[in-house]
This record gives C-alpha cells, structure tokens and sequence, in this order.
C-alpha cells in the first residue's frame, strides 16, 4: 500500500479540466457535423409545413364557418318571411271570419226585426178586430 498515493488539488483540477475541454470538442466536433446540420434543416422544414398546414386547416374552417353563418342567416331570413306570410295569412283568416260573423249578426237581427214587426203589425191587427 506504499504505492498507493491520493491525488492533491491541483492535480483533480487538472484532470476535471481536461475532461471538460475532451467533452466540449467533442460537442464543436458534433456540431460541426454535416448529418446533424442536415437533420436540422429536415426538423425546420418539417415544422414549416407542419405549420402551413395548420394555417390551411384554419383559413379553411373559418371558410366553414362564414358559410355556416350566412346559411343560418338565410335560414332565419326564410322562416321569417315564412312567418310573416302565416300573420298575413292568419290575419286575412280573422278578418274574412269577422266579417262572416258581423254578416250573421246582422242577418240574426234582421230576422229578429222582422219577427218584432210581424208581432207587432199582429197586435195592431187584434186590436182593430179585423
């Protein structure tokens, strides 16, 4: 165990700082490599389309959806023309019932008034005794 001997400061920092400067070049050497720097433009490129795709899907979908709403809005154009032919329509129906109802009652009391006249001219018959 004479042999054996514990390495001092200085020479742990030595060995601490060659291992360091082994592992930075060994990352320049990396990122000095063609392959990586190939591998990097696929990834940038890859990401683009990637992105102009997305931006298709949304001009797309707003696309849809403009259609979408001018469609509703048609729709609702529609059933409220729908409905405003139905009042029309409706109204048309009250008025010509309105107008057959007031048409019976006037009927009604012609008859009534004819009724009251015929009593009438009856009584006056009983009374003259002819």
């Amino acid at each position: 165990m004479s042999n054996f001997r514990t390495p001092d400061v200085l020479e742990r920092r030595n060995a601490a700082a060659a291992t360091k400067k082994a592992l930075l070049e060994k990352f320049r050497a990396a990122a000095q490599d063609p392959a990586l720097e190939q591998a990097r433009l696929q990834r940038v490129a890859i990401n683009e389309a990637r992105e102009q795709r997305a931006a298709e899907r949304e001009a797309a979908r707003k696309i849809r959806e403009a259609e979408l709403a001018a469609e509703t809005a048609r729709q609702a154009e529609l059933a409220a023309a729908a409905k405003r032919e139905e009042e029309r329509l409706e109204a048309l129906a009250a008025a010509e019932r309105e107008a057959q109802n007031d048409a019976l009652l006037a009927e009604q009391k012609a008859a009534r008034d004819a009724r009251y006249a015929a009593r009438k001219a009856a009584k006056k018959q009983r009374r003259r005794g002819y």
